[in-house]
């Protein structure tokens, strides 16, 4: 019995182990902000680039 005992204790190590799950958890979290980052980065360029459109507008306005 001892001898079954060791064999499943072998082959079910390695399921158990949880040493790199914080690994995981830590690339999850890193891949989630920078989803979030690149899709508000959109939105601000997009506010950025009419602001110069604006400003640019403007310019033109008094320039001419």
């Amino acid at each position: 019995m001892s001898r079954l005992h060791t064999t499943i204790a072998t082959v079910a190590a390695p399921l158990i182990d949880e040493s790199g799950q914080d690994l995981i958890e830590y690339a999850l979290v890193v891949a989630l902000i920078s989803l979030a980052a690149t899709v508000s980065m959109r939105s601000v360029a997009t506010a950025i680039s009419a602001a110069f459109t604006g400003i640019g507008t403007h310019i033109g306005d008094y320039t001419t």
